[in-house]
């Protein structure tokens, strides 16, 4: 079985930190930012943090005053992720088909006329990458 890599639901909720702040963090500070938003424990964010950092998502350094101190940072971006869930999504749900998952997605969603606009823009933007690659 092939070893994940993304984050889970609770390790977005962390990741979602680091994305907003575009900068190195402490345990404490993730702690900190995180209870703004959740009840998790500071246990369950120290352990979060930790396997984000096994996944490859996170990196560490050493405070060089404080060994008992990590400053995490980040290794995959939101899109980078992202984009790694909705194909690990679509192969699971789909079997592999990008265009039964949209069709799906589409067919069980409500959109208004300029979110229909929005997405025609996006398709016509994907023809001419796929033009662009001919």
């Amino acid at each position: 079985m092939e070893k994940e890599t993304t984050p889970s639901q609770s390790e977005w909720l962390i990741m979602e930190v680091f994305w907003a702040c575009d900068t190195s963090l402490t345990a404490k500070e993730v702690i900190r930012k995180v209870q703004e938003k959740s009840d998790m424990s500071p246990r369950m964010v120290r352990v979060l943090l930790n396997r984000l950092w096994q996944k490859g998502v996170l990196s560490y350094v050493v405070d060089e005053h404080d060994s008992r101190v990590y400053h995490y940072s980040v290794q995959k971006s939101k899109e980078e992720c992202q984009k790694e869930k909705s194909r690990k999504f679509v192969d699971s749900y789909f079997e592999g088909s990008q265009k039964n998952a949209m069709a799906s997605l589409l067919q069980s969603a409500k959109l208004t006329e300029e979110q229909l606009r929005e997405l025609q823009e996006i398709l016509e933007q994907c023809k001419e990458k796929d033009n662009d690659k001919k």
